[in-house]
Formats: structure tokens, C-alpha cells, sequence
């Protein structure tokens, strides 16, 4: 089972976790043990937590896959576009310089 296997999963029996809380609380109301504000605030309140819950794993993801990938020495955007930069500048210097030789090889270029 991959990471986002497991993640989906979870995700989905948190959303199952949320409607069955409902349907508790629900039920609770019905039978007069709580009341409409009272199981309002709870299923309020439990859907916050979920939230946070929700929110803290998504960073904890995010900080495992960014550790990940540093221990894997990729090379980020920042690294491939600077790369990108220098190789394009090395290439106009080339193409110059063939540009150069081509002359002096045909007589067009000054002479030493």
C-alpha cells in the first residue's frame, strides 16, 4: 500500500467518522439527552478538531516528503532553472566563439 493509499483512507474514514458523529449526536437529540444547541455546538466543535487534525497531518506530510526529498539530494526548480541559465549563456558565448573562428578561417576576421 503506497503513502497515498493510506492517506486517502484516512481521509475517508474521517469523512465516514464525521457523519456517523452526526448521526450520534442526531439520535441523542431525538432521544431528548441533548439538546438542539447543544448537539449543534457538539458536532461543531468535533468538526473543528477533525480540522486541525486534518490540517496537522497534511504539515506532517508535507514536512516528511520535503525531508524526503532533501536526503534524496534532488535538485529543486530554483537548482534546474539556474542551471537552465548558465547553459543558455554558455551557449551564446559558443556560438561566438564558433562565429569567430569560422570568420578567421574564411578571411573575414582580423588577423593576428
Amino acid at each position: 500500500m503506497t503513502i497515498f493509499e493510506i492517506i486517502r483512507n484516512a481521509m475517508l474514514a474521517g469523512f465516514g467518522a464525521q457523519e456517523k458523529v452526526k448521526e450520534f449526536v442526531d439520535e441523542l437529540v431525538k432521544k431528548g439527552e441533548l439538546s438542539e444547541s447543544q448537539g449543534a455546538k457538539l458536532v461543531k466543535e468535533w468538526a473543528e478538531k477533525a480540522e486541525k487534525g486534518s490540517e496537522d497531518i497534511t504539515k506532517t506530510l508535507s514536512d516528511v516528503v520535503a525531508r524526503t526529498l532533501e536526503k534524496m539530494n534532488l535538485p529543486t526548480k530554483e537548482d534546474i532553472e539556474a542551471l537552465d541559465k548558465k547553459l543558455k549563456a554558455l551557449s551564446t558565448r559558443v556560438k561566438k566563439i564558433e562565429e569567430a573562428i569560422s570568420k578567421e578561417k574564411t578571411g573575414e576576421g582580423p588577423k593576428a
